[in-house]
């Protein structure tokens, strides 16, 4: 290899360890200060009570360790990458792990760029977010893995909350595919009173984890990263004045919002 590729190639991996190290401190960072591991009063028997309301402080700390959790994977395959970058001298093991990090690194933008529009402000308060953008994040947030989208119906703006909650439901909809399959959403009613039926269809179709529970009215689970968005979900529904409902219609499942009557 000439000197001038040579120098590039070791400038690009230069660039990509200096992106790496940053990235690793910056959700390192957000793991430590906001402590993620809230606790809850518990009754006099012991249990935790049927509802468990966090506060604005755990809230934060709760959805700030679900972030982290599913950056950190792709984070960690970046490192993987780099190892071999480090250890291995053939070209063609070093151009698989350029591929390697390319595409995680886009995998985690992808989930990002979903978070700040699933969690975030995203706008000031009153914003409008096109229902394009949500679609875009959407296709983004599942890319080319075992679950596949048909989006169909309205086009236009919407209220904030209004997508968030379409935009976390479609997050709570991968979970009831474990196995993948499609998940085919639609948008009817009006931009100002609209209406959401996610369709869940693949093999060993099963009712939303975590969701479900709220919808039911039980005894919700355990608030930590992982039932934390079905618990915003849930909030998120009932400050936009919709009805969730979750179905078993033959062997997909159903999942809608409609406005409150």
């Amino acid at each position: 290899m000439s000197p001038a590729p040579l120098a590039l190639q070791h400038g690009r991996e230069a660039c990509i360890k200096a992106t790496y190290a940053q990235a690793v401190s910056l959700v390192g960072v957000a793991c430590s200060v906001l402590d993620c591991r809230p606790h809850f009063n518990s009754n006099e028997n012991g249990a935790p009570p049927m509802t468990a309301q966090p506060t604005d402080l755990e809230l934060a700390a709760l959805i700030s360790s679900k972030i982290c959790h599913d950056v950190i994977g792709p984070v960690g395959a970046i490192y993987n990458g780099l190892e071999i970058l480090d250890e291995d001298d053939d070209a063609e093991a070093k151009n698989y792990a350029l591929d390697v990090i390319r595409n995680v690194t886009e995998q985690a933008s992808a989930r990002l760029q979903f978070a700040r529009f699933a969690f975030g402000a995203a706008g000031s308060a009153g914003a409008q977010i096109d229902l394009g953008t949500a679609e875009q994040i959407s296709r983004g947030l599942l890319g080319q893995g075992k679950h596949k989208l048909a989006w169909r119906g309205l086009r236009g703006q919407m209220a904030k909350d209004k997508v968030k909650l379409l935009l976390n439901l479609l997050a709570s909809a991968v979970t009831a595919l474990p196995r993948g399959g499609e998940i085919e959403l639609s948008i009817a009613g009006s931009l100002d009173s609209p209406s959401f039926l996610l369709r869940c269809q693949g093999p060993g179709a099963r009712p939303p984890q975590y969701l479900a529970d709220y919808v039911a009215g039980g005894q919700p689970p355990a608030l930590d990263a992982l039932s934390i968005q079905a618990y915003y979900t849930w909030r998120l529904a009932a400050s936009s004045k919709m009805r969730l409902e979750i179905a078993k219609e033959g062997a997909d499942i159903a999942m809608t919002a409609k406005p409150l009557l």
